[in-house]
């Protein structure tokens, strides 16, 4: 009996206790508990769908639908027009994503703060939907867009905070790996279901309208019921939502070099991704048949590996501990694959990139969301700051047709967008590596 009870003595001894610190990276902020397998399960698939039903109809207008329609627009430059809506939209978008990450950080709506402006921003975003395609005035077209970017915004911010909210730290990498390949889902099946309708845009636009309506109740009834937000202490104010427009600056190094890194591999990524129709007809010199069968054919190749990639990479980046090292492997991969089509500009080329492309985005999308997370300077003000992040994407995507178009301008074609995205990519690198808080 003696020994028995030394022999625990030393097992104790030989076993330090776990610090409060570690114990805690497992449970869920929320409710301060791990979660349960019924919660993970409903997380994981309500992860997946918010960017799926958010991008593929997204991307269905804007990579697809729309450049068909401006393509037929006389006396408008196709990617003029592009150029347009793209930097006119995100002025809104810019405005939307912070403030309605600071509004649901201060709600105080019993079903939670979170959960009213995800459903609220999907039905926006369906009027926006409306308006845009229902109408051959190009001022209208961007009127309707600028309504469809505030709601997409009104879903994106509360959903991306949720992450911050609910889920234990050390689980993060594998529910933001979910999120980011939904979101690369979501653009190709955008892409691929919108090949579909280049024939009939109005139809496309009815099942946009449609995805973007339920997309935010869909999803609001995946999740787990949040917590009621009634007690919620953030004061809510005029003044405090003016305050979310200034940025972080305390302790705040890593959070750009963050905001940096996703600005420029966004640009590079939609220098490609945003004109692969034009690229198809201009570049490779497909007919418009072709170029629809490629299309599809681009989209199939890119969500298998994006699939693929991101079922390994957001859950062998909490394995390791990981983030960084997977998100700079991953605009190289992607860097590699882009030169493929500038060395053959072929279908067969563009194909190989989709392969690429498609291992690198899963790869970066699912883990580069966590880190995001990971570098926030205050968590309690997840909402506002991931918001800022945010705007990497906004920003990104306005400027990136920029390039494409003053490269194209300068060059008479399509061929040197791929060394200067390639650039992009690669300085997204180095911004990536130079975080010291995530490993």
């Amino acid at each position: 009996m003696k020994d028995t009870h030394r022999s625990n003595e030393e097992a104790q001894a030989a076993t330090p206790p776990l610090r409060s610190s570690e114990l805690a990276t497992n449970l869920a902020p929320d409710t301060g508990k791990p979660l349960t397998k019924s919660n993970s399960i409903r997380f994981a698939c309500g992860f997946a769908l918010v960017s799926i039903l958010w991008a593929l109809p997204f991307f269905m207008g804007a990579s697809v639908l729309l450049p068909h329609i401006f393509d037929g627009m006389k006396g408008v430059s196709a990617e003029g027009a592009i150029g347009l809506v793209n930097s006119i939209s995100a002025v809104f978008s810019l405005v939307a994503n912070i403030v309605f990450g600071a509004l649901s950080d201060m709600s105080r709506f019993k079903v939670g703060k979170r959960t009213p402006w995800v459903i609220v921003g999907g039905i926006i975003a369906a009027v926006g939907y409306v308006i845009a395609f229902n109408t051959q005035s190009l001022a209208i077209v961007v009127a309707g867009w600028c309504v469809v970017q505030v709601g997409l915004n009104c879903i994106i911010a509360p959903a991306v905070a949720v992450l911050s909210d609910r889920i234990p730290e050390l689980t993060r990498g594998t529910f933001s790996a979910l999120y980011g390949a939904g979101m690369i889902v979501g653009q190709q099946l955008g892409t691929f279901v919108g090949s579909f309708f280049l024939s009939n845009v109005h139809t496309g636009a009815i099942l946009g309208t449609a995805i973007f309506f339920f997309s935010g109740i869909i999803v609001v009834l995946v999740w787990p019921r949040e917590q009621s937000a009634a007690t919620n202490a953030t004061k809510v104010s005029a003044a405090e939502i003016a305050r979310s427009f200034i940025p972080p600056t305390k302790g705040a190094r890593d959070f750009y070099l963050a905001l940096g890194g996703r600005l420029v591999f966004v640009i590079g990524a939609f220098m490609i991704s945003g004109y692969q129709l034009f690229i198809l007809q201009k570049y490779i010199n497909l007919s418009l048949d072709d170029a629809q069968t490629a299309l599809q054919v681009l989209s199939i190749i890119t969500v298998i590996t994006t699939i693929a990639a991101s079922a390994v990479s957001g859950p062998l980046s909490d394995f390791l501990q990981r983030r960084k090292i997977i998100v700079a492997a991953s605009t190289v991969l992607f860097a590699v694959g882009m030169a493929v089509p500038f060395f053959m500009p072929s279908a067969t080329g563009m194909y190989i990139y989709a392969a690429l492309a498609g291992i690198a985005n899963g790869c970066y999308m699912s883990v580069d969301q966590a880190l995001n997370v990971d570098v926030l300077p205050n968590p309690e003000e997840a909402g506002k700051d991931l918001g800022i992040l945010n705007l990497a994407n906004t920003v990104g995507q306005v400027l990136a047709p920029v390039f494409t178009t003053r490269v194209i301008a300068m060059t008479g074609g399509y061929k040197m967008i791929f060394p200067v995205a390639i650039v992009f990519l690669l300085v997204g690198t180095f911004f990536i590596m130079a975080i010291r808080k995530v490993k």
